[in-house]
């Protein structure tokens, strides 16, 4: 089954140039998704709990996580949507630098969804971003069940 609807992707990334190159691969893409951003694990949560300036956000359909994350880091933020029974079925993708076998295997312990390796090369970056942004946006089937 493919996906009608745009979906709603937050990207909680604190390397902005890294968010910049996220947001111009949507872009490059022409899929008619919106991507929101978020800097650092706090504004995540708070984001994901609609507190203070996220009061009017809506929930989104895909999380990109960073591992590295100032405040709280991105395993803190993951526990928390995973725990939240209004929030865990939101598929997560940790979206980071790290390759490091501790992280990836605690990601997957803590319910991640998929675990994706930025690479340092651009062209394969872009091309990562599109698959990714296809495979969550297009052809994954998400429950039926209302998030928000």
């Amino acid at each position: 089954m493919v996906t009608s609807t745009p979906a709603r992707f937050l990207l909680v990334e604190d390397d902005q140039s890294h968010a910049d190159l996220i947001r111009m691969a949507f872009d490059d893409n022409n899929i008619a998704n919106s991507l929101e951003h978020v800097d650092d694990g706090e504004k995540a949560i708070r984001y994901l709990k609609g507190e203070a300036e996220y009061a009017s956000r809506q929930l989104p359909d895909i999380i990109l996580l960073d591992v590295r994350l100032p405040k709280l880091d991105g395993h803190e933020v993951l526990r928390f949507i995973k725990s939240d029974e209004q929030l865990n079925v939101i598929p997560v993708v940790m979206l980071t630098t790290s390759d490091a076998e501790v992280d990836r295997t605690k990601a997957y312990q803590e319910h991640v969804n998929s675990y994706l390796t930025k690479p340092v090369d651009f062209d394969q970056f872009q091309k990562m971003i599109k698959d990714l942004e296809f495979y969550w946006a297009i052809w994954n089937s998400p429950p039926s069940v209302a998030v928000d």
